[in-house]
């Protein structure tokens, strides 16, 4: 039994670490997205001294490759709302940044907002969407009213009309935005005087440089990559390994595509009652994600064609509405089911009381609340196998020579005592997909995304920065191996006494909120514990379970 609650708690340990790894790279990889950023507005403001020649030269190398490239100071209209702000080309009327107003980059006093989208060559990250077949092999250069748009307090829309008319063939393209909204309206006028028919594509793409991705034990890294949708399966990860090994190319009705990271989320929805295509191909290390719309417009007609852009954080009830399985790509993992249960309770407690760290302790009371007869069970079998020590000791110096009757003499005591010797193993057994489900929260939940908690803890998603939880958990952990029957084995016993200092190692780096979760559980499970363990010695659950025969 101690062989197999050994082995329990190295699962436990492979998990943690495979964790822990997991969170190493996502931690990484955002501390080099942050560093990209801000080398993107150094480069930027260098950039803005160079002459209108030299980028001009520059866009035209890019463009060759099917890249946009930054674009000259000139071409640049910036829009703000109160949610987001823009920077827009009027090459093509394309969105080369996007900064989420709300969501600071850092917790540092007036730290800037944190960038999505990004035209920079190293980190490069663009929402491009047009029309073909109006002008051939050319965007569409685009004239708008003025420089700078911004939606006023009460003003219940901003509409920004880009305008462009040649040869008889007008298109007004109009980006409209709603206050607190993360979607972007985009609206196609295309009248036709030109003496012949239009035929054509209207396209919505997304363009990103590869993030390297994590990699780890049932992918228990943040997902960042692509996605797309189709009636059939409404939600289905396209990844970079997939991207590279084939082009996506199909026909479906409705449906969207996006690019996903951590927390936020950028999404191009078509017209949810046509069939468009789909599509996607990679070239200098550069992915593209997107769809296409026949466009037809008849001598003397106007056409209007619409779809939805979303730039914004990963909240269900965003996403829900725009289209169907686009909420999905909260991605809670392998065990997203009971990850969206814990999530459910929490934002039900977090709505309450206004603190995401005690939602985490009262989630954490529940659980404990909801298994108590389970666990009640397992520490009156660890109860009875402490009391059976002594008599073990005994059957150990009478079969030291012979390890098979030593087994059998075992088996056949606790048989006799009614001893289950896994009936320990089953609060360990319950903590380690719930503990998973949280991980997965709290790499996955963009509410707990810089949420504080109280004196030194200001972000739950990060670990501790001065280690007290996770050296409390350590030492939580160690008073209740103290409650446990010790192993029969010197050896095992040594190693069971080491795992809390291999634990503490491994939380140091977890999330606070994790960190919080696993130490509230032990102290609960030792105040349990030692109750049963009080009732048991004092005779007092024996003479219940005698009542009940």
């Amino acid at each position: 039994m101690e062989l197999r609650k050994l082995f329990l708690y190295l699962a436990l340990g492979v998990v943690a670490f495979s964790l822990w790894t997991a969170w190493q790279q996502d931690s990484a990889q955002i501390a080099a997205k942050q560093q990209a950023q801000q080398k993107t507005v150094t480069t930027q403001t260098q950039n803005q001294t160079q002459t209108q020649s030299q980028s001009s030269v520059a866009q035209k190398a890019q463009a060759a490759n099917g890249v946009i490239a930054p674009a000259p100071a000139n071409r640049v209209i910036n829009i703000k709302t109160d949610v987001l702000s823009l920077a827009i080309d009027t090459l093509g009327g394309n969105i080369l940044k996007a900064d989420l107003i709300k969501y600071p980059a850092t917790q540092k006093p007036n730290s800037a907002p944190i960038r999505i989208l990004s035209d920079s060559a190293d980190n490069l990250y663009v929402a491009q969407s047009g029309l073909q077949g109006i002008q051939k092999h050319k965007p569409l250069q685009y004239s708008v009213a003025r420089k700078t748009y911004q939606l006023a307090s009460r003003q219940k829309q901003l509409a920004v009309n880009f305008n462009w008319k040649r040869n008889g063939v007008t298109v007004t393209k109009t980006l409209a935005f709603t206050p607190g909204s993360y979607v972007v309206d985009v609206n196609y006028k295309i009248i036709n005087s030109s003496g012949k028919n239009i035929t054509g594509k209207v396209f919505n793409q997304i363009q990103r440089k590869k993030l390297k991705g994590a990699t780890g034990f049932f992918r228990l890294h943040t997902y960042n990559g692509a996605s797309v949708s189709s009636p059939k399966t409404p939600y289905e990860k396209l990844t970079y390994s997939d991207m590279d090994k084939h082009d996506l190319a199909r026909t479906v009705q409705g449906g969207w595509v996006a690019m996903q990271q951590r927390y936020f989320l950028s999404s191009w929805i078509p017209n949810q009652t046509q069939a468009h295509s789909q599509y996607s191909n990679v070239k200098d290390d550069i992915y593209t994600v997107g769809t296409t719309t026949p466009l037809n417009v008849a001598l003397g007609k106007t056409v209007n064609v619409s779809s939805k852009f979303y730039i914004g954080p990963e909240i269900k009830d965003n996403l829900a509405p725009l289209a169907k399985g686009l909420d999905h790509t909260i991605d809670f993992g392998w065990l997203w089911l009971l990850s969206i249960a814990v999530f459910w309770v929490m934002q039900h407690i977090n709505n309450v009381i206004g603190n995401w760290g005690w939602s985490i302790i009262l989630v954490t009371v529940l659980i404990k609340l909801v298994f108590y007869k389970f666990s009640e069970t397992s520490y009156i079998s660890m109860a009875k196998m402490r009391s059976l020590a002594p008599k073990m000791k005994m059957l150990r110096e009478r079969h030291s020579d012979n390890k098979q009757e030593m087994s059998k003499a075992t088996m056949e005591l606790y048989r006799k005592e009614k001893v289950n010797p896994l009936g320990g193993c089953l609060p360990m057994v319950i903590q380690i997909p719930v503990f998973i489900a949280l991980y997965y929260v709290l790499l996955e939940a963009v509410q707990l995304r810089q949420a504080p908690f109280m004196f030194w803890i200001h972000d739950l998603s990060v670990h501790d920065p001065y280690y007290i939880l996770p050296i409390l958990m350590g030492i939580s952990m160690f008073f209740q191996q103290k409650l446990n029957p010790a192993p029969p084995d010197p050896t095992q016993a040594k190693v069971m006494m080491f795992l809390p200092v291999i634990f503490t190692g491994i939380f140091l780096s977890f999330p606070s909120g994790l960190v919080l979760y696993w130490l509230v559980n032990n102290v609960l499970s030792i105040l349990q514990q030692w109750h049963i363990l009080r009732k048991y010695e004092k005779g007092q659950i024996k003479e219940k379970v005698k009542s009940t025969k």
